[in-house]
């Protein structure tokens, strides 16, 4: 009875092997080249063989993916990039494999600390993509990205410095839209508060 056993799994291997050309033909070449494609090959009714030919075909990443973290900066009024970073180190201290670097700025005049990074850095190769820097950063200014194609063939470039770590917010936005509109929500609603104490305590008594 053992050779009834193997039957059925060469049945089942050509069942698929059958079905995967009849979902060729019914969605044609937009199974493999579009989002609708990706994301019908994705769902339970797809059919046949269930392999992405990864690089052509990439399955979408979910919002919550994390991977290296990055650096948000905000456009000025002049067009300068305007770093949300303070250089506080919270995201140093809390990081488990010790894996940020920073160095702050100081006035060149007074040689007192300015809440501005000068120097940033993350090792990619030591970080565990945990997410606790995005955390606890008290000033939304580091988050984690959706890049992870990110091989090399040495070790010699995974040492990502402020320059390619620095992205604009309307690339986070673009990558996690429900994060950054719940946090936009919540950052106008403590700025009207705040806008209300400070009005409340101007206002002469009655």
């Amino acid at each position: 009875m053992s050779g009834i056993g193997v039957v059925k799994g060469l049945m089942v291997a050509l069942r698929h092997f059958v079905e995967t050309y009849l979902d060729d033909l019914k969605m044609g070449r937009k199974r493999y080249h579009t989002e609708e494609g990706i994301a019908y090959r994705s769902s339970k009714d797809t059919r046949g063989i269930f392999t992405i030919q990864y690089p052509e075909e990439k399955l979408p990443v979910p919002e919550e993916f994390r991977f290296i973290p990055f650096l948000l900066y905000e456009e000025g009024p002049n067009g300068e990039k305007v770093d949300r970073c303070t250089s506080c180190g919270i995201c140093a201290k809390v990081c488990p494999p010790q894996c940020i670097w920073i160095v702050r700025t100081n006035d060149p005049v007074t040689k007192k600390p300015i809440p501005a990074p000068l120097e940033f850095a993350i090792d990619v190769d030591v970080c565990m993509n945990c997410g606790l820097c995005a955390e606890f950063c008290p000033f939304d200014a580091i988050k984690m990205d959706h890049d992870y194609e990110l091989a090399t063939y040495s070790r010699a470039g995974n040492l990502f410095d402020k320059a390619r770590l620095s992205k604009p917010v309307s690339y986070y936005a673009g990558i996690r839209p429900t994060n950054y509109a719940s946090e936009e929500k919540a950052r106008k609603e403590a700025e009207a508060a705040k806008a209300a104490a400070k009005a409340a305590k101007a206002a002469p008594p009655a």
